[in-house]
């Protein structure tokens, strides 16, 4: 399955994508995506022989998918149970170019994302969790008509200073309705 939106195209990971995406994501000791994504996580690196260790779980998986534009890998998109019995997923983007931060690309893939999630799914709810030092992924949500669900006061610690956890959800009626519009 793939999706194609604005230039924007989510699908699976396939095999020829695994050099760019170790390169992107475990190559660096410090990438700049890691300033954005979860920075109070420790980031480790790998050589690309480690990570080929672990494709088995990255290719052709329901739940990890790669972002490119215009044919180029630029990011991952992703779902994981908070609690399968009761359908609570939580999904996950990260956008590893720089450049293409803040064009409306994490918006367009995360958009085809819910729909993939709510069409192949019985879910009642989609939604992730970020950090209040992600302006931008906040700003997402909002453009996404999500409703900010939780905000634990200062219990992310990153570079001397403590963050907020924010919860970012929509309900499939919600999205529904603004799909209909």
């Amino acid at each position: 399955m793939t999706y194609t939106n604005k230039g924007v195209t989510i699908r699976p990971i396939k095999e020829q994508d695994l050099p760019r995406m170790w390169e992107l994501s475990f190559k660096n000791e410090n990438p700049e995506w890691k300033k954005w994504d979860a920075p109070y996580f420790e980031h480790k690196t790998m050589t690309y022989e480690e990570f080929l260790t672990g494709k088995d779980k990255i290719i052709a998986q329901d739940d990890y998918w790669s972002i490119l534009v215009d044919g180029e890998l630029i990011g991952t998109i992703s779902y994981y149970w908070e609690h399968q019995p009761s359908l609570w997923l939580e999904m996950g983007i990260v956008i590893y170019e720089p450049n293409y931060w803040s064009g409306g690309y994490g918006t367009t893939a995360l958009t085809m994302w819910i729909n993939h999630l709510f069409n192949e799914m019985p879910l009642v709810r989609v939604g992730y969790t970020t950090w209040s030092g992600n302006a931008r992924m906040i700003k997402v949500g909002e453009k996404l008509g999500m409703t900010m669900e939780a905000r634990l006061r200062k219990v992310r610690y990153w570079n001397g200073t403590y963050y907020d956890s924010i919860r970012m959800g929509i309900l499939r009626e919600e999205w529904d309705a603004i799909k209909s519009l």
